[in-house]
């Protein structure tokens, strides 16, 4: 094939250009994001029941619901979570290849089979199915100096939520707060004085609050000589406070009446007041921009900002609105500090091929190829449906070095039979590639084999293999590609005949640089044949230094992912069970005065009411947002040292509550914190205090493990708490004729917002809410004081007929996989990897009572997955390589001198990052480096080059030894030959991955794991390969004696090649 393009070389640069325009048009399409979808389709159904315990909750509305998405197809796992706010949610977690659409179907219509078993306030307030990721893509703050808090609540819902909602990518949008509402605060004492009841008010609002279809006049059919015809409407549907006041509760026989205004105080209020945002401790409205599955943070946010700047003209005189937070931001600079790096490792190798080559022709071959490969890449990755991501421009900065080795190898070999023949340029082309071609593409096919294997896994981690995989995969079959056509046609075109013993003739820093490399490669060739005079000893020494390797590995720290700074921290914020509004909001002010004090910190928002781990007055989270990465250069300026200051502080100051903040993952979708995710599960069903009991020995037993951060360990839901019991003598209700119904509607309609019916307000429909006084529901004497009527009509005090006490509670009900559940969460103690935790937590539920289990969720789940595939990674990579190696070669022993160079590399790698963590260590930083998905990675293309390295060595050896020389001699004349294009190739990776090691900034934590691996692992590996491959070759080809077809399958390979013994000595 290289013989057509050499002659033909308008050819190869036609094909060269649809690969340029394929990969220019696939850049062009293909969506931006940090990370691709690694996380599995999640559909959440929530129901609320207003005034329902979290026992009620569960017990009514989740289980029914739970039970019954049992066989829904392709779910993988369930959780369930009910506090005491009257709030309930079910999260169905479905298995990667999930279509979730079709998933979405299926989960609505059996939650259709159940609904009508579902309370009748549940059922009026309607049960929402949603596909949206839990983790916030953005928060949208509108503020404003003339509108109030309420106003901008009511305006965001109206006008910007659905205009949100409505955009390609978002899932769902969450407004921290509520629109308007018409509400009825109703005094009991008056309607005592009346003798009326809040079942009176209910019905009088459900019969005179209506809709009436009135119908016209003139209709058909009709009368002859009818000319008219006209609508008919009637007012029925009450639409301001002032109507909602004349409502009649009851007509006397005097004609007198008795209004609603006579008992309650009406007006337009808020239809929930249990949540509250603020901005640096200004009052705001926020909304929750949350992705849909499939949506991608980059195009979903510029869309989201976009449709704001639209809106924002018709916005109320004094509002504004900015997004304080926003996950993009960090997507955006992550992928330009890549594509930056990408440019200086590209300008790196070119300078090693310049320093090596010595020719500025020779050298911008390699620069004109490696970019077409690369863009056949991006061709490919659209082609795929994948996306530009950290991953993917990861594994195409790696792949620079490997893609530059195949031009390399062409052009020197070139260059050397030039050099060495005084061929001219065309027929030395035609002699090299003879040489080459088969190496080029055992090489690809190897490297290639190593690859392929990581896209065949599934998961977070599958799917992150699969992202370097294939655009690995893909770029590697162009470079071969190319060195077999645009190569040999650019190189009998761009070069010109050079004279025999060209080097000796430089002059200057070429000529020196020339002399020394000769004087290392005679040295070198010394040293192999003294390595060669020495097998058994030298294998020795490599059985050795494997066992090093594999202890060094064995000791490595494990975890998922390095943890990154993404420009903010959460803060979670609890205060003791049964703590009021007000509380938390003064608790809430003192953490913003703390995060205002630390330089690092630009804004803070905090939301009052909510938070990731439940609902309640007690609970409340915040989102620490830093400065930019340049303005945070400092030593203790990154995420987790700020996430140590901040908690610190706020352990030491806050005395109503508990705050701590912490570094959100490093795929955002994948949980709410970068720390492990326990779901502890009581399998007998033993009950609440149980399960609690259990889980708060483990929490201790964590603490005083020295594993953990111990102001981390914690119980992830909702404290129990003193709630009032009511005790309702049966018997006397009865005796005096109350129903139940009239009692759950006295007690619902007072203590908690009673939804009643509907209001026309400025062309939406709103709520109208019923609920007591605040001044007749804030003591537990209040509840005994309300009434309830009887059979005769009479309001009967319900302290007649019922006791309160005080006992402790379940503020929150959670449920995984249908057990009972208790959520922990726990951050792993200075120089403790996440791996070795998770060991801990293994034996420590182990210890516990019987029929106690636990599973991980989040982060924690996909790594225990990663984990056990992390061998069958490794052996699939080995296998591969060999079984492509047996098929070109016809051999199944050459390939074992192949393989015997992989722990070569793993000495380099796990000694590199054991290394690194040692010299973090005395410098007072926390070690960070661990055998995670970059390292896997890393080391696997370690393993593809360090192979690639021994074919160079093994393919010259074999076709020397088939012409005659002893296996000895062939392996030393082929270390020589190929010393100088293996050194070059080797350190243009090398130094193409330094911008990696010696990263800084957003994204920085992934580019120093993956650039270290690579790094020493190369190093390492290279330096010892050179010696040791040729040692390989001659003890496979003493133990295994070559075979007659094997002997004349090399012949003519050798023959074909044009290596005869004597004519390719080294200049």
């Amino acid at each position: 094939m290289a013989k057509f393009f050499i002659d033909r070389p308008i050819f190869a640069w036609v094909i060269s250009i649809f690969i340029i325009a394929a990969g220019i048009f696939g850049i062009k399409s293909l969506p931006v994001s940090q990370y691709p979808s690694v996380a599995a389709p999640t559909i959440t159904l929530h129901a609320i029941y207003p005034g329902a315990s979290a026992q009620v909750m569960e017990g009514s509305v989740l289980s029914v619901i739970e039970r019954n998405m049992n066989g829904v197809e392709g779910l993988d796992y369930m959780s369930t979570s009910a506090d005491s706010s009257g709030s309930g949610s079910v999260s169905l977690t479905f298995t990667p290849d999930t279509d979730e659409n079709l998933a979405q179907v299926e989960v609505q219509n059996k939650l259709s089979e159940v609904l009508r078993t579902l309370p009748a306030t549940v059922q009026q307030y309607g049960v929402t199915v949603s596909k949206a990721r839990s983790n916030f893509l953005m928060i949208v703050m509108l503020s404003s100096d003339v509108q109030s808090t309420e106003e901008m609540n009511d305006y965001a819902q109206r006008n910007v939520v659905p205009e949100l909602q409505r955009i390609e990518g978002v899932g769902q949008v969450r407004l921290f707060g509520a629109q308007r509402a018409m509400r009825i605060w109703v005094d009991p004492k008056k309607l005592q004085n009346y003798n009326l009841s809040f079942a009176d008010v209910g019905s009088a609002l459900s019969a005179q609050n209506i809709q009436i279809s009135a119908g016209s006049i003139g209709s058909l059919p009709a009368v002859r000589g009818q000319t008219v015809t006209a609508t008919v409407t009637a007012q029925g549907q009450l639409g301001t406070a002032e109507e909602f006041g004349n409502v009649i509760l009851r007509a006397n026989t005097d004609g007198s009446n008795i209004y609603l205004k006579d008992v309650a105080k009406v007006g337009l209020g808020m239809e929930d007041y249990s949540s509250s945002t603020r901005l640096n401790g200004v009052n705001t409205t926020g909304m929750a921009v949350m992705l849909s599955n499939s949506g991608n943070a980059m195009a979903t946010a510029k869309a989201v900002k976009e449709r704001l700047a639209v809106l924002e003209k018709y916005f109320p005189q004094g509002m504004s609105w900015k997004t304080p937070y926003d996950t993009s931001k960090f997507v955006e600079i992550s992928i330009e500090k890549v594509i930056h790096t990408l440019i200086e490792a590209m300008v790196l190798v070119f300078v090693v091929m310049y320093l090596f080559l010595q020719n500025i022709r020779y050298t911008l071959i390699p620069t004109i190829v490696v970019p077409i490969s690369l863009l056949g890449g991006f061709a490919f990755i659209s082609y795929m449906g994948m996306s530009i991501n950290v991953l993917t421009m990861f594994a195409m900065i790696l792949v620079i070095g490997i893609v530059v080795d195949d031009a390399i190898v062409v052009v020197e070999n070139v260059e050397r039979i030039m050099a060495g023949e005084g061929l001219p340029p065309k027929e030395a082309t035609k002699k090299a590639m003879g040489q080459i071609s088969g190496a080029v593409i055992g090489i690809t096919a190897v490297l290639i084999s190593v690859f392929v294997p990581l896209a065949m896994f599934s998961g977070a981690a599958g799917n992150i293999y699969k992202q370097f995989a294939l655009t690995m995969a893909s770029s590697i079959a162009f470079s071969a590609f190319l060195a077999l056509t645009l190569t040999p046609a650019l190189c009998a075109t761009m070069l010109k005949t050079i004279p025999k013993g060209h080097h000796e003739e430089k002059k200057g820093f070429f000529g020196w640089f020339n002399k020394k490399f000769d004087s290392w490669t005679h040295g070198y060739e010394g040293r192999v044949a003294k390595v060669l005079r020495k097998t058994f000893r030298m294998m020795v020494v490599y059985i050795g230094l494997a066992v090093v390797g594999v202890f060094l590995f064995m000791r490595l720290p494990t975890s998922f992912l390095p943890t990154e700074d993404q420009g903010f921290v959460m803060v979670s914020v609890q205060l003791p069970a049964g703590a009021t509004k007000e509380r938390t909001d003064a608790t809430l002010a003192q953490v913003t005065q703390l995060a205002k004090s630390i330089p690092e910190i630009e804004n803070i928002i905090t939301v009052s009411g909510f938070s990731f781990s439940g609902s309640g007055q007690n609970m409340a989270m915040g989102f620490a947002i830093f400065k930019d990465w340049n303005e945070r250069t400092a030593s203790g300026s990154d995420a987790v040292a700020v996430a140590g200051k901040l908690t610190g502080m706020m352990m030491g100051t806050l005395k109503d509550g508990f705050g701590i903040a912490v570094v959100p993952p490093p795929i955002l979708e994948l949980g709410n914190g970068s720390g492990l995710s326990i779901n502890l599960q009581d399998r007998n069903n033993t009950g609440h205090t149980g399960i609690a009991g259990e889980g708060n020995e483990l929490i201790q037993k964590m603490r005083a493990s020295g594993l953990f951060d111990p102001s981390t360990v914690r119980a992830g839901g909702l404290e129990d708490s003193p709630q009032l019991k009511i005790d309702i003598n049966r018997a006397a209700a009865a005796a005096q004729g109350i129903s139940f119904a009239d009692i759950r509607t006295a007690l619902a309609s007072a203590l908690s917002s009673s939804y009643v019916s509907d209001f026309p307000n400025q062309g939406r429909l709103q709520r109208v809410m019923v609920q007591a006084d605040e001044d007749a529901r804030m003591q537990p004497a209040d509840i005994l004081n309300l009434t309830v009527p009887n059979k005769s009509g009479v309001a009967v005090p319900l302290s007649t007929i019922a006791t309160v006490s005080w006992e402790n509670g379940t503020e929150q009900s959670v449920r995984f996989n249908g057990y009972p559940s208790m959520k922990l969460s726990a951050s792993p103690a200075t120089g403790v990897s996440t791996g070795q935790a998770m060991e801990a937590v293994q034996k420590m539920v182990d210890e516990l009572g019987g029929g106690y289990s636990f599973e991980w969720g989040g982060q924690s789940s996909e790594e225990a997955k990663g984990g056990s595939q992390t061998l069958i990674l490794y052996g699939l990579a080995v296998a591969a390589v060999f079984l492509v190696l047996a098929a070109l070669y016809e051999s199944w022993s050459i390939p074992l001198a192949v393989i015997l160079v992989i722990p070569l590399g793993l000495i380099g790698a796990a000694a590199g990052v054991t290394g690194r963590n040692l010299f973090e260590g005395l410098l007072g930083s926390v070690p960070s480096f661990a055998n995670d998905i970059y390292f896997q990675v890393g080391f696997v293309t370690v393993m593809g080059l360090s192979a690639k390295n021994a074919i160079l060595i093994i393919e010259f050896a074999k076709d020397l030894q088939a012409q005659g020389k002893s296996a000895v001699e062939a392996a030393l004349e082929a270390a020589r030959l190929r010393f100088r294009p293996i050194i070059m190739t080797s350190f243009a990776f090398i130094l193409g991955v330094v911008p990696l090691y010696i990263a800084a900034g957003a994204s920085s934590a992934s580019q120093r794991a993956i650039g270290t691996t690579v790094f020493w692992g190369m190093l390492v590996g290279t330096l010892l390969s050179v010696f040791l491959v040729p040692l390989f070759y001659v003890v496979v080809r003493k133990f295994f004696k070559e075979t007659a077809h094997e002997h004349e399958m090399a012949v003519r390979h050798a023959s074909k090649a044009g290596i005869t013994g004597s004519d390719d000595k080294q200049y």
